[in-house]
This record gives C-alpha cells, sequence and structure tokens, in this order.
C-alpha cells in the first residue's frame, strides 16, 4: 500500500469530517459565506443533510479507502475525486450564467474541489 496515496487520502478526509461536523452544529455559519440563510428548520436540516450528513459519509469512505478496507480504495478514491471534480465545474457553469465574484468563497472552494478531486485521481 502506497503511504503517501494513503496519507493524501486520509488528510482529504479529515477535511470532509470538519465540514461534515461543522455542518451539523452549525449550519448557518458553514453556508454563511456564500450569503445563504439558514433560516428556517427546513433549511438548517438541509444543509444539516447535504454538507453534514454526506460530508462524513465521504470522511467514513475515504478513511476506508485510504485503509483499503475490502479493496475499496481505487472505487472509492475515483468515485469521490470525481464528484468533487464535478463540483468545480458546476462552478465554472454558475461562472458562465452569473457575473463576475470575488474570491473568496467561490473561487477559493472552486480551487480546493479541483485540487482534493485530482489529488485522488492521482491516489486511485
Amino acid at each position: 500500500m502506497n503511504t503517501v496515496a494513503s496519507l493524501t487520502i486520509a488528510v482529504i478526509a479529515v477535511f470532509f469530517l470538519g465540514m461534515g461536523t461543522y455542518a451539523l452544529i452549525s449550519p448557518g455559519a458553514l453556508v454563511a459565506p456564500f450569503r445563504l440563510a439558514a433560516q428556517s428548520p427546513e433549511s438548517r436540516s438541509e444543509i444539516r443533510a447535504v454538507y453534514g450528513g454526506f460530508g462524513i459519509a465521504m470522511a467514513a469512505v475515504l478513511g476506508a479507502a485510504a485503509l483499503d478496507v475490502g479493496g475499496i480504495r481505487s472505487g472509492a478514491v475515483v468515485t469521490v475525486g470525481l464528484a468533487l471534480i464535478g463540483m468545480a465545474g458546476g462552478r465554472l457553469v454558475s461562472r458562465l450564467f452569473d457575473t463576475a465574484v470575488r474570491f473568496y468563497p467561490i473561487w477559493f472552494y472552486f480551487g480546493i474541489e479541483l485540487l482534493t478531486g485530482t489529488a485522488l485521481l492521482v491516489c486511485a
């Protein structure tokens, strides 16, 4: 098992775990940089589900991939890597339809998604 790949996957898993935990605890703060408001139980539930629950699930999948539990490494990291690159692609499409935005948060997260997605694909 490649130690650098395992460490890279584990670091990205920790990022997902942190994001997911933060979303569960403080959904409004997580989306505030995007000028979104978590003003209703429905909106907070959606943020907790999509950013929180999904983020923690991705952390678990990547944790298992870092250890190559059941031989899932390649499939897991390709799937999560492509999902992250797809998110970055969605930001590019948004740029085609919307006006220009400042670097943070959109382009900052675009870079994170592109970098981590590519890193996972390299680790596959």
